[in-house]
């Protein structure tokens, strides 16, 4: 890595603990950088981008036939990353049929072959209308659609199949202008502790609320065929209107981060801390009084070594908690 430098992102191939494998997401968490791979068998390993790129247990592989990184991965990146999660998934099942139509192999090089692949109907001999042919008929659609998904593919990746479609649609929500949604689900969230109001009156509110703050003819009204599927796909980020009173209250009363885990990659990174009452007693040597004593200890998560510990009579002081620092 030295003499030459080589782009890490969807689609690049490692050769990771003697198996190779190949990026298919890469995602921002709190805790840092996260990919997910694949390898041969269809399998998938999240890990941190960290612990793959400094790691003694992956190489990357820069060049070859299969896969390889370059400016179209980064926009297929942010394309899908701006999907919800069955959107992205469909796009990148789609993704994978065009590339078995292309190439006899959904992962879209032999190198990464799937049980059984190529398939005979899919076989890269065979001519390519046969092979649009087999897998409309397998997937029940028409062959123009087929060849469509593929014109896509071919065009601008995975990003142009996430693009290529309904154009009512966007990102998997109606084409709505987003200060009309973002008033919609203003009013929605202010309903959350009052009696469940009616789809009409939310959109109502909506329509007159978006004039009285940014004019008249500035944004544009949605019809109201538009808007009801707006509030539909609002209702997943904020229930309000299918569920009960009460159980919307306690949806909106969640925490907005993601219940999650952290993932150490190096010595140091995190300490974890407890502090426990234990049964055994200590004598006080001012007061000569029993007095029972509490357990602070401080572990770093990487390695599991206990890097700090300490004794405190009665009850564990903000002062302790630094003296185990």
């Amino acid at each position: 890595m030295s003499r030459a430098g080589a782009r890490v992102g969807v689609g690049a191939r490692f050769r990771y603990d003697g198996e190779t494998v190949e990026i298919v997401e890469m995602a921002a968490t709190p805790s840092g950088n996260e990919v997910v791979l694949k390898d041969a068998h269809g399998h998938l390993l999240r890990l941190s981008l960290r612990e793959l790129l400094f790691s003694d247990r992956a190489v990357i592989i820069p060049d070859g036939p299969g896969p390889a990184s370059d400016a179209e991965d980064e926009i297929a990146s942010i394309v899908l990353g701006q999907l919800d999660e069955t959107a992205r998934w469909e796009t990148l099942e789609r993704a994978a049929h065009v590339r078995e139509i292309l190439t006899g192999f959904r992962s879209g090089t032999s190198e990464l072959p799937s049980s059984g692949e190529p398939r005979p109907e899919y076989e890269p001999r065979r001519p390519l209308l046969e092979r649009y042919r087999s897998k409309a008929a397998e997937l029940g659609v028409g062959e123009r659609t087929v060849r469509r998904w593929a014109a896509a593919y071919q065009a601008g990746g995975e990003a142009g199949l996430a693009t290529h479609g309904n154009a009512s649609v966007r990102n998997g929500q109606p084409r709505v202008d987003d200060r009309w949604a973002e008033m919609a689900l203003e009013v929605m969230v202010e309903h959350t502790g009052e009696s469940k109001p009616s789809r009409t009156m939310v959109i109502d509110r909506t329509r007159a609320r978006v004039v009285a703050r940014f004019g008249p003819d500035v944004v544009p009204q949605p019809s109201r065929a538009t808007a009801f599927r707006l509030l539909a796909e609002l209702e997943n980020r904020h229930p309000l209107f299918r569920l009960s009173t009460k159980r919307n209250r306690d949806i909106a009363a969640r925490p907005d981060g993601p219940y999650g885990k952290l993932r150490p990659t190096r010595p140091g990174e995190y300490l974890l801390m407890d502090s426990t009452r234990l049964d055994v007693f200590a004598l006080d040597p001012v007061t000569l009084r029993w007095v029972q004593v509490e357990l602070s200890v401080g572990m770093d998560w990487y390695t599991q070594c206990i890097t700090g510990i300490r004794v405190t009579p009665v009850a564990t002081k903000a002062v302790d908690v630094s003296a185990v620092l």
